[in-house]
């Protein structure tokens, strides 16, 4: 079933190499158009580029010393209740 989402018309500046290339999948049947191709490639490179943010995020809470105080409050806060889960895991 194919998933209907809103478009927005747009016009792309493409170098001819990329053209020339993708050319190839579209006459060969690999893909279905050129559009769908960039669809596909800008998607997935936006699915690393916020990857990537989140990665950058949480190297800066390495450094951050108010989340490390709190993560250290929220793990002892929980510390009774972790080790009672882990002892009662072992003994079934």
């Amino acid at each position: 079933m194919l998933e209907k989402f809103e478009t927005v018309r747009t016009t792309l500046t493409l170098p001819a190499d990329l053209i020339k290339r993708s050319q190839h999948f579209v006459d060969e049947g690999l893909i279905p158009s050129r559009n769908a191709l960039i669809v596909a490639a800008l998607e997935q490179y936006l699915l690393e580029l916020e990857r990537l943010e989140i990665d950058r995020q949480f190297e800066a809470m390495a450094d951050d010393s108010t989340y490390q105080k709190m993560n250290e409050q929220l793990s002892e806060s929980f510390a009774e209740s972790d080790w009672d889960a882990l002892v009662e895991a072992e003994i079934e």
